[in-house]
């Protein structure tokens, strides 16, 4: 059980990842929104102390990956996608070809999405993004593999179309 002060800290501390594992794979700020306050919450009522400060972490890309999953799977949620373009305006970005490397990645299947996002965005291994997906790591490296090659062709086609 955490303080006041220690809980809002760590709220702080974490928000930003969460909401990033949620959007990679709800493409949608206010699901995202969603999920983060569902995962906080649970870290707020969470009674068993954690080991590490890895271990709360790895603990709260679980909750959110979980999150994120059960609102996909929700009956009432509406599937309509909102258009790439239309996040990718919502977002500032520094450079103008981080907005397409963000509507490249968003682009690209969910189980792609999550992995990109957890191992270059968040910098989790191989294994410890395998472990948090709930796949083998040899899975991992090939969705890895595959959704870097997807986002080169992608990239690539739209360079040259520029």
């Amino acid at each position: 059980m955490f303080t006041r002060e220690q809980f809002t800290a760590l709220a702080q501390k974490y928000m930003d990842m969460i909401f990033r594992v949620a959007f990679s794979y709800l493409k949608s700020r206010e699901d995202a929104d969603d999920v983060v306050q569902n995962a906080l919450l649970a870290l707020y009522r969470e009674k068993k102390p954690f080991q590490s400060e890895a271990h709360l972490k790895a603990w709260l890309v679980r909750v959110a990956v979980n999150e994120s999953k059960k609102l996909l799977r929700s009956p009432w949620r509406r599937r309509a996608d909102v258009p790439i373009e239309d996040l990718a305006e919502t977002l500032a970005f520094e450079q103008p070809e981080d907005g397409a490397l963000f509507a490249a990645i968003m682009a690209l299947e969910t189980k792609y999405r999550a992995v990109i996002v957890l191992y270059y965005y968040e910098g989790y291994s191989i294994a410890e993004t395998a472990r948090l997906l709930g796949v083998p790591a040899a899975t991992v490296g090939t969705r890895l593999a595959r959704a870097r090659q997807r986002l080169k062709d992608d990239l690539t086609e739209a360079e040259c179309y520029e």
